[in-house]
Formats: structure tokens, C-alpha cells, sequence
């Protein structure tokens, strides 16, 4: 269930991160007051253990149970040791352990576990520079064979998908499609034996033993468990991997030695035979959480979820979406301070709103950056100032700052992680690293994954109304503000009425923006939208509800490259080079 409030005429939700279920074939329906799905747990001697989760019991360190989907299957670990002269296993462990820890030239560390490529059952850990390596049995599972997949690589197969299947009679039990009566015995496979008993299945499942020659050499001979290794050859003086011959001499690579073919795999010739080995990556509960993205870092071999940087929005007659999510409106028109680091002062980014000869709104007209004695002054029409100084775009000062433009902005990029966007007219965007997580405060909130807390004051208070908290952020003095004399309201009651605002506006919901509905709901930016052309002195003011719209999709990998054209949505060059601005400057 997500959260729904409503906030100075916007709607805001928040959405529950369910659990992955992911290839559970035996779901139980949300209880009273929730919204997630969950995977059927197991009861063993009276104890629930949820889906997933494995135990050991009595004093036998070394017999294993997993609960998966509703089926317990107990196994025995098969120790392996990689090394001359293991250490006996300690009271309470299974496996004898080794010195060092490193397993065929890959590191083997306290947060990154390893697995061999000839056994990728095979776990290699390491606690307090000691090596221990074990294999466990694979649990059994509870879904259709048709559903059941095995990547290549991987120790287990899995089930794909998910879903619920109707319950069994009374004490029987179902494993896939077959039904079994409550006491019955039976063969999953060769490794496999289960018992039913009163609905629920328990089975026992042989662990083979590890082997050490390469996954192609390995045979099972029908009607057995266990894959065999063929008989063993002569041990030699040389290894031989994918073409090349790594010697064992003096002169090349000795025996025991060891090479890294790439940022996952290392090998090691180990009397004439090529072992290698490679990180287990951790399993991602994909999608990743919110504000966190999938990357693959260079030169790493597993792929993860991290934070992903926060962007705080300002468009229109401003419209402010905080680095949290947060949508609100405040129309002031003087001097806030609208992000800064209010922990180790390391910069601010204050923005001045002009009124344009309106009664009640206002745009962001310039932007003011300031990183230690670096001031960088953004205003309209692509001018920027850099300590007091005009400069031409792009600008370079090494380590500090570089600033570039684009077809429709200038970017500002600065060696602390902040980016500045600004398109020159009134649309502003600002990108801060994780690592200001929780650090920040200012008209785009303080950046801690929290939406509720964004109209935090600067002396800690927390307001509801945008306004008052739009004001407490207030900088400078009152010349830096600007607003007309106040006039009727009938003028802007017919314009806010007018039929033309919701074509114009409607465009949002257009097939020029289809791509992008299904990821970025165009609701709220429509009102934001019909909003902005109440008091609109130019007729164009929906451009920026449309960028605002555009950027963020982009964020979330939907390019949508024709949407100015679509929308007459002109840039500032194109403001810029107009035949009335050619012909005024031609006059002066």
C-alpha cells in the first residue's frame, strides 16, 4: 500500500520496496494492512523458518536444512581444502581450515567469498586470514520442470517466475505438479529423496564430492547421484589454458603459481593442471531500492546497487521538486538560499526570483554559486560570471570547475561532486553525490531519503505550509526583491479558465510523451503546468513544465529528442537569434 497525502495541491506517494519473490511457486495473499506478497515459509519441529533462510541442529555443524518455498531439504557440507596442511576445524565448525586466503591466484576476502570454476558449488570464506572452502547440496524446488533454469556458471538451478497454486487436500502434499499422500516416500532424482507428512515435504539430498577437473571432463554414469572425473593423468611440468602453454620452470611460470585472466577469474597450474576460481556475487534484490541504480564499476567483477546522486529541480513560476521527491510551489520573488551544505559549509547555491511585472508569481532569473572562494554567477541568456568576471563558455579553471553548454543549457561541473544545469530562462537543476546524503538543507530540502521532513527551516523547524518555509529561507536584503503593484483577480480567474492553457498544457499527455508515462505519471506536472500560464507574460511559460518533465525521464533512461520541436518549445540560442533580437541589436 503507498501512502497517499496531499500537499499544497499535489498529490504525493510513497511506495512500499517489496521483498523479491522471485521464483516462488508457492505465495501466500497479503495479510490485513499489507501490500506485499510473501513466499511460503516451513515448520520443522515446531519452528517456523521463512523461505530461503537455512539452520543447522543438535551438534552436528556439518548437516545443513534449507526452507525453500515450503519444502525443507537437509544435506550434508562437503569440506574442501585447498591447501598441504590444513588446520583441524575449531569446536562448532565443520571444515579444517587453511592459512592464507587465497584459493587458485584469487583473493579471497572477508566480505567478497570465492568459488572454484570446476565446482561453482564449492564456497570459499575467509575470517581472520583462514581459509574455509565447503560444498553444499542444492535445495529442492517447489515449481513446474518447465520452469526450472540453470545459468551457466551457476552452482543451483532455480525456478522462474512466480506464482500460487491452489492448496492440496487435507494432509497431502504437492511438489511441481505431482500430488502426494500424507507418509508416502518418494524420488525427486537420483540425489533426492522427500518424504510428505500432514502437508508438508522434507527431503534428504546427497552432496557430491568436490571435484577438481574442469566441468567438460566431468561424466555421471547413469543411474548415479555423483559426476565422476576420469581417471588421472601423469602429473606434468606445464598448464595449457585456451591455447596458451604457461610452463613450469624457473624461467617462466613455476608450479603453484598463479596468473588473473580478468577482473573476475585467476588461475593457478597446479601440477600440470590449470585451477581457477572467482567471487560469488552477492544476490540483488533487483529492482534496486529507491534512489539507487544497477552498475557494473570498471575493472570489478560484480555488478551492484548504489545510491545514485540526488537531483533537485527548480521550473516555471517555481516549482520545486527537493532532492527526496518532494513537489511544491512557493512564487516568492527576492533572494533564497536554495541548496547548501549546512554541515561543513563546503558551498551554497542561492537563486534570485524576479515577478516579470506580475502580481503574484515569479521566475528564477539568476543563479548564484559559491564553492570556498569560487563564486560562478549564472544569468540570462547563457551570461556567466566567474569571481565577478565575465566569461565565455566553455570555461576551465583546472581542479576547481569546468563549465560547458549544451544545445539548451550551461553545465557547471566542480571538483566537490555538485553539478549545476541551468538553461538560462528559468530552469534549474541540481545534482549533489551521495556522500552529501543527510548534509544538506535550503528550498531543496536535505537530501536523507525522507520526503516528510523537507520543509525543515533553517533553525530546525518543521512547517507544512510552502510558503512560510519558502520565506524562512530568504537571503539578502529586501532590494533583491520585485513585485508589481497588486490588480483585480477577474483577469486571472478568465486566463486560469481559458481554453487554450489546457490545450497547450495537454500536450503532456500527448503521444509526444507517451514513451515516458508509464515511468513518470504527467499529472502533477500538468497542474504545475495550467498553474504557470494563470499569469504566463509570455504565452510560452509550459516550455519549462516540459524540460522539467523531459529531464526527468531522461534520468530514468527515456530519451524523448523531439519534444522541443513537437511543442514549439524554442531553447535560449533560439530566443537569441530570432529576427526581433537580430533586429534590435541591429538598432542599438
Amino acid at each position: 500500500m503507498s501512502p497517499i497525502s496531499l500537499q499544497n495541491g499535489f498529490v504525493e506517494c510513497l511506495k512500499q520496496q517489496c521483498p523479491s519473490v522471485e521464483g516462488c511457486y508457492a505465495l501466500l495473499e497479503p495479510r490485513n494492512n499489507e501490500c506485499c506478497y510473501r513466499c511460503t515459509g516451513c515448520i520443522r519441529n515446531g519452528v517456523y523458518h521463512a523461505s530461503d533462510t537455512e539452520w543447522t541442529e543438535g551438534n552436528d555443524p556439518c548437516r545443513i536444512f534449507t526452507c525453500k518455498a515450503g519444502v525443507v531439504t537437509e544435506s550434508k557440507l562437503r569440506c574442501y581444502t585447498p591447501c598441504s596442511n590444513p588446520i583441524p576445524a575449531a569446536p562448532g565448525q565443520c571444515c579444517p581450515v587453511c592459512a592464507g586466503c587465497f584459493v587458485n591466484g584469487q583473493k579471497v576476502t572477508a566480505d567478497r567469498s570465492v568459488t572454484t570454476t570446476e565446482d561453482p558449488c564449492v564456497t570459499c570464506r575467509c575470517n581472520d586470514g583462514r581459509l574455509t572452502c565447503a560444498k553444499q547440496a542444492c535445495p529442492a524446488l517447489n515449481c513446474l520442470t518447465s520452469k526450472i533454469v540453470h545459468d551457466p556458471g551457476e552452482c543451483c538451478p532455480h525456478c522462474r517466475g512466480s506464482a500460487k497454486y491452489f492448496s492440496p487436500p487435507k494432509g497431502a502434499c504437492m511438489l511441481g505438479t505431482h500430488l502426494y499422500k500424507s507418509g508416502s516416500q518418494f524420488y525427486v532424482d537420483h540425489c533426492t529423496r522427500c518424504t510428505c507428512a500432514n502437508s508438508a515435504i522434507s527431503c534428504i539430498k546427497e552432496t557430491c564430492p568436490v571435484l577438481e577437473c574442469p566441468s567438460e571432463h566431468q561424466m555421471t554414469v547413469p543411474g548415479q547421484c555423483c559426476p565422476q572425473c576420469p581417471l588421472v593423468e601423469e602429473s606434468k611440468a606445464s598448464c595449457s589454458y585456451g591455447g596458451r602453454t604457461y610452463e613450469a620452470s624457473i624461467m617462466l611460470l613455476q608450479d603453484g603459481e598463479s596468473w588473473k585472466l580478468d577482473s573476475c577469474k585467476a588461475c593457478a597450474c597446479k601440477q600440470g593442471k590449470v585451477r581457477c576460481a572467482m567471487p560469488m556475487c552477492p544476490q540483488l534484490n533487483l529492482p534496486c531500492p529507491p534512489n539507487s541504480k544497477l552498475q557494473h564499476p570498471e575493472g570489478q567483477c560484480c555488478p551492484r546497487c548504489v545510491e545514485s546522486d540526488g537531483v533537485c529541480t527548480v521550473f516555471g513560476d517555481p516549482h520545486y521538486r527537493t532532492f527526496d521527491g518532494k513537489l511544491y510551489s512557493f512564487k516568492g520573488a527576492c533572494k533564497y538560499q536554495l541548496v547548501s551544505d549546512c554541515v561543513d559549509h563546503t558551498f551554497s547555491i542561492r537563486v534570485t526570483n524576479d515577478a516579470r511585472k506580475t502580481k503574484s508569481s515569479a521566475w528564477t532569473k539568476t543563479v548564484a554559486i559559491k564553492i570556498g572562494d569560487l563564486k560562478v554567477n549564472l544569468g540570462q541568456k547563457m551570461r556567466v560570471k566567474v569571481n565577478g568576471k565575465r566569461v565565455d563558455v566553455p570555461y576551465r579553471i583546472a581542479n576547481r570547475v569546468d563549465i560547458n553548454r549544451t544545445v539548451d543549457s550551461v553545465i557547471v561541473n566542480t571538483q566537490i561532486g555538485i553539478k549545476v544545469l541551468w538553461d538560462s530562462i528559468s530552469f534549474l537543476e541540481v545534482s549533489a553525490p551521495s556522500s552529501y546524503r543527510s548534509r544538506l538543507c535550503g528550498l531543496c530540502g536535505n537530501f536523507n531519503s525522507q520526503i516528510k521532513d523537507d520543509f525543515t527551516t533553517r533553525r530546525g523547524r518543521l512547517l507544512q505550509d510552502p510558503q512560510q518555509f519558502g520565506q524562512s529561507w530568504t537571503v539578502g536584503a529586501k532590494k533583491m526583491c520585485s513585485r508589481a503593484p497588486r490588480i483585480g483577480n477577474g483577469d486571472k480567474e478568465k486566463r486560469c479558465r481559458g481554453r487554450k492553457d489546457h490545450r497547450l498544457c495537454n500536450r503532456l499527455r500527448s503521444q509526444i510523451f507517451d514513451p515516458c508515462h508509464k515511468k513518470v505519471n504527467p499529472a502533477m506536472y500538468y497542474k504545475a503546468c495550467l498553474q504557470d500560464m494563470c499569469e504566463c507574460p509570455t504565452e510560452h511559460c509550459y516550455c519549462e513544465v516540459f524540460m522539467a518533465y523531459a529531464h526527468e525521464c531522461k534520468r530514468l533512461g527515456i530519451q524523448l529528442p523531439h519534444w522541443r520541436k513537437a511543442t514549439r518549445c524554442r531553447t535560449v540560442w533560439d530566443q537569441s537569434t530570432s529576427p526581433a533580437t537580430n533586429l534590435a541589436r541591429r538598432l542599438h
